[in-house]
């Protein structure tokens, strides 16, 4: 795995110092997993000092290298020969089990799911720390000890220890102990529930997840974009935008401010005009409309960010805050579209197939049975595509009754995109495409027949639509006219039909809700539990 330099923006901590300075002063040899990383030469360097005026400069110790830290996974890891090695771990308790001859410790650093169990004794160099009762679940401890083959079935190895410094100590009021509660709940204790094994995995997929995209893109020369997160467009024509204001008072006069004080025009309109920006302005519902003029220029870029949508809704398939994986591909139709969208739904399916095992065969026993197998299949199986009108036909012909009837124009839901994948086609991953261009955003091309657009929609099992994307209009005329169709600010767009006038070409691309994909993955039923600090409405809190 390819390492990187951190930065270190501020001195160590008395405490840190203390616990490094034991840590890095112990004689027993380090394994060489820890590697240093390189740091550049120091402009103070006798080469460089020249470049410098002559006054006396202080005397200077240099920056430590840093080292990346031994976690508990690595300890467990086969590919890592530990046996006998005497290591110094850190973490967080979980369990703890007092016997009449031995004590067992379990701690978890995060970076697995499964915990180092500990062994010791009354021997053992700060046992007095768990006989006064500092070690406690939740309490934060430095641990060093020899790597032995454990007598009990669930671990392979465990640490038999010499020494224990608690490093935090945690209160009894600490709300997460090893009995089970709700998910409800520890959506209140946010701050802290990725300590539990349901959201530490989570976690880790979704770290995974975010790695793999990066990964596809960069691999398949994509470059990434930063979209801006405040916009004066609305990219799908909704209306359902956070404003962002100045015209209210700073944070800290909020509560006290009066209505009155929001400038006002002759005809008590608000007066824009005396706003930060000049006029409206709002959080992004979408980065696509700005991917697109990069792809006219790079040909092939993503972006990968933040988007917010102000839809009053309190089901477990919303949030008014979650990230979005956007491609453009410049040169390309819907077929190019369709075939990105696949290969890369694919791409990180696999990778979290192969590098987070534990933690999905841990999705698979206690959160979704079944999970892996439906997961290999999407990544093994090839995508079948049909049109729009090809589904609503399968749709009326079915033997089953909707909630909400289906006819030709009509935008499907949930239940119909569900039975599609699951029933009708037996757990494959289907694309609609060529949907009606009245049920569709602005800027996707029209097709040929004038009644359709070149769209496309990926479903998935027990998800439903998961991708949603089409070619871009790149006719100037075509464009134009869809705006004043859907009554839309040209001017607004002026930027966005440029591309259109200077070189434009045949282009395309996807959106992906990332929070709905890592819902796919984990098999996780609410999706405020898949986004590490959901914002949904009412609920804004940490």
């Amino acid at each position: 795995m390819a390492t990187r330099p951190l930065r270190i923006a501020k001195p160590y901590s008395y405490a840190a110092y203390a616990f490094l300075s034991l840590h890095l002063n112990t004689s027993t040899p380090k394994p060489s997993f820890h590697r240093p990383f390189p740091l550049p030469s120091s402009p103070f360097s006798s080469r460089n000092r020249r470049l410098f005026c002559s006054a006396t400069l202080p005397s200077t110790n240099t920056v430590p290298q840093f080292r990346k830290k031994l976690k508990v996974a690595d300890v467990k890891s086969e590919q890592f020969d530990s046996l006998g090695n005497t290591l110094v771990l850190q973490g967080w308790v979980r369990t703890l089990r007092l016997q009449s001859s031995v004590t067992f410790l379990e701690i978890n650093d995060g970076s697995c799911l499964s915990n180092m169990q500990c062994v010791l004794d009354s021997e053992v160099e700060g046992y007095d720390q768990v006989e006064s009762g500092l070690v406690t679940t939740g309490a934060s401890v430095w641990v060093q000890g020899v790597v032995v083959k454990s007598q009990g079935a669930k671990q392979k190895v465990e640490l038999k220890l010499n020494k224990i410094v608690v490093v935090g100590k945690s209160d009894p009021s600490f709300p997460i102990q090893k009995k089970r509660v709700s998910r409800e709940f520890l959506r209140t204790k946010a701050h802290l529930r990725a300590r539990t094994n349901t959201f530490g995995a989570v976690a880790r997929v979704r770290n995974a997840l975010a790695y793999a995209t990066h990964k596809f893109f960069q691999e398949n020369g994509f470059v990434w974009v930063s979209s801006p997160i405040i916009t004066a467009s609305d990219c799908e024509g909704a209306g359902e935008q956070f404003c962002v204001t100045t015209l209210i008072p700073n944070s800290h006069e909020t509560t006290d401010s009066p209505v009155d004080a929001i400038p006002k025009m002759k005809d008590g309109l608000i007066d824009w005009s005396q706003d930060f920006f000049g006029k409206p302005a709002f959080l992004t519902v979408s980065g696509q409309l700005n991917a697109e003029t990069y792809a006219t220029s790079l040909s092939d870029v993503y972006t990968f960010g933040p988007t917010f949508r102000a839809e009053n809704s309190h089901t477990s398939r919303h949030l008014a805050e979650f990230w979005m994986i956007e491609p453009e591909l410049a040169f390309a139709d819907l077929n190019d579209d369709m075939a990105c969208a696949t290969a890369y739904l694919q791409f990180v399916i696999r990778h979290i197939l192969d590098n987070c095992k534990e933690d999905m065969e841990f999705f698979n026993s206690w959160i979704d049975k079944g999970i892996i197998d439906r997961l290999s299949n999407v990544a093994e199986k090839d995508v079948l595509q049909i049109t729009y009108t090809e589904a609503v036909d399968l749709l009326s012909r079915a033997k089953k009754k909707f909630e909400f009837p289906v006819k030709w124009g009509c935008d499907l839901q949930s239940e119909h995109e569900r039975y599609i994948t699951e029933e009708a086609f037996g757990g494959c991953p289907v694309i609609i495409r060529d949907y009606p261009k009245d049920i569709k955003a602005f800027y996707m091309r029209q097709n040929d027949d004038g009644k359709t657009v070149a769209a496309m929609d990926m479903l998935v099992p027990k998800i439903g639509e998961l991708i949603g994307g089409s070619q871009r209009e790149e006719r100037l005329e075509h464009l134009e006219a869809r705006l004043d169709d859907l009554k839309l600010n040209k001017d607004a767009y002026w930027w966005y039909l440029d591309l259109r006038r200077y070189g434009s070409v045949p282009h395309a691309g996807f959106g992906l809700g990332f929070e709905r994909l890592v819902q796919f993955a984990t098999g996780m039923d609410n999706i405020r539990d898949v986004i590490p600090f959901p914002r949904t409405p009412g609920s804004a809190d940490f």
